[in-house]
């Protein structure tokens, strides 16, 4: 791919020239720079900073629309880079609130779009950061003025196309005005049809202004067929929160990079991630919450299962600038490994750079306790039965700390299903 198919694709979509312009200077900038690295993380092999990897056009699906979860509330859905259907209520579009595909918020919030777009993630900050501004082809965009408050949660449903060689490549923003409330879920998901191989770069990005309090949840449910890198990363102001709380059920090879910049005083984040491989998979877990607030506070928790030949890899890293006097960073991971042949890695990082603060880590990795199996069976439950429910109780630590019902139990059968127990 060069820049005359990059151009083309903007002009044919009508994007302005000022995202025009940066998706040319990320794709001059993308053979400059080196890919990201991630402790411990290997994805050199996949493709994922190939020059397919930049690969640009529409998709869209050649068949009958997959079948989506319909809800009450607030709903995107797009396939490839089709948006097949959409609902906001009136009362949320009388408030102000854009809920829709990128492409129409450009012509609904232009001013919004140029001056949030790549404010976490700049194209000049790596390979596949650059790769992702000059070829993602559809996304999402999620604006939710100062001082609203939305009870249901928002909810996008995005299907990887799977018998497309265009590269899975998106880009999501999401922007909270001051004292703005909101849950948001988000499922990527791939179509059941087709087996080529291809790669995949998702970008998400999250801005909370001051006051601003946002519930990100994801479910990740992306096929074998596909290597991809998952972004999301947040830029919490003053008095601000973003919680994440993260479903890794993918069944292809994944890198997932997750951040949290607490640049307020008194900013706020949680991540929370529940992970799953299996097969032969791997998937690397980067979680980062980064404190130059004064005050701030961010929390890491993340488990994981392995099954089989898997692998998963959690590193977790912690970082208070000079200057956020009372912050605070902890952070636990722990891997259960439900195989000989399973291969896990729990990997603590903190980098203290002031003095007054609190700051702490754990970390574990191994089997199934014996003990706690042969309790439950000795109760009277079956193998099968005991080991489902040592598991659920050791997912559940994190499963149990999202907030929105629905989504839990959705966590909840999701895991079921990619372990087997439904």
């Amino acid at each position: 791919m060069g820049a005359s198919e990059i151009k083309n694709f903007s002009v044919s979509v009508c994007e302005p020239e000022w995202l025009l312009a940066q998706r040319l200077t990320a794709f001059e900038a993308f053979e400059e720079l080196e890919p990201p690295f991630f402790e411990r993380i290997k994805f050199e092999r996949w493709g994922l900073s190939g020059s397919g990897s930049v690969a640009i056009g529409e998709t869209a699906a050649s068949g009958d629309v997959p079948d989506f979860t319909a809800v009450d509330g607030p709903l995107v859905v797009q396939v490839g880079s089709q948006t097949v259907y959409q609902q906001l209520p009136q009362a949320l579009v009388d408030a102000g609130v854009v809920f829709t595909d990128f492409s129409s918020a450009l012509t609904e919030i232009p001013e919004l779009m140029k001056n949030y777009l790549g404010r976490v993630i700049a194209a000049d900050e790596d390979q596949l950061a650059a790769a992702n501004l000059a070829s993602f082809n559809s996304g999402l965009v999620l604006y939710v003025p100062a001082n609203v408050t939305i009870d249901a949660p928002l909810e996008a449903q995005i299907f990887h196309h799977s018998d497309s060689y265009i590269p899975f490549n998106k880009r999501i923003l999401i922007i909270a005005g001051e004292n703005a409330k909101f849950s948001y879920l988000e499922r990527l998901r791939s179509t059941l049809d087709g087996t080529d191989k291809t790669t995949g770069n998702v970008v998400v990005e999250v801005i909370a202004e001051a006051g601003a309090e946002v519930k990100y949840s994801a479910l990740d449910e992306l096929n074998e067929h596909l290597n991809v890198i998952i972004r999301r990363r947040g830029l919490i102001g003053e008095n601000a929160s973003v919680d994440w709380s993260l479903g890794i059920m993918n069944a292809g090879n994944v890198v997932y990079d997750v951040d949290s910049e607490l640049r307020g005083i008194a900013s706020r984040s949680t991540i929370k991630a529940v992970g799953i491989s299996a097969g032969r998979q791997v998937q690397g877990v980067n979680t980062r919450v980064t404190n130059y607030g004064r005050q701030s506070v961010g929390h890491i928790r993340q488990n994981g299962v392995i099954l089989e030949h898997g692998t998963l890899t959690f590193n977790g890293i912690g970082h208070i600038i000079n200057g956020a006097s009372g912050a605070d960073a902890q952070q636990s991971s722990k891997v259960l490994m439900l195989s000989d042949g399973a291969r896990g890695d729990a990997n603590p990082i903190l980098l203290i750079d002031e003095n007054d603060v609190t700051a702490g880590h754990a970390a574990s990795v191994g089997q199934i306790d014996a003990d706690d199996m042969y309790y439950l069976m000795s109760r009277g439950l079956d193998e099968q039965t005991a080991k489902r429910l040592v598991i659920r109780g050791f997912l559940g630590s994190v499963v149990t700390e999202i907030p929105v019902k629905s989504v839990r139990d959705e966590f909840i059968a999701t895991i079921d299903r990619k372990l087997g127990f439904s």
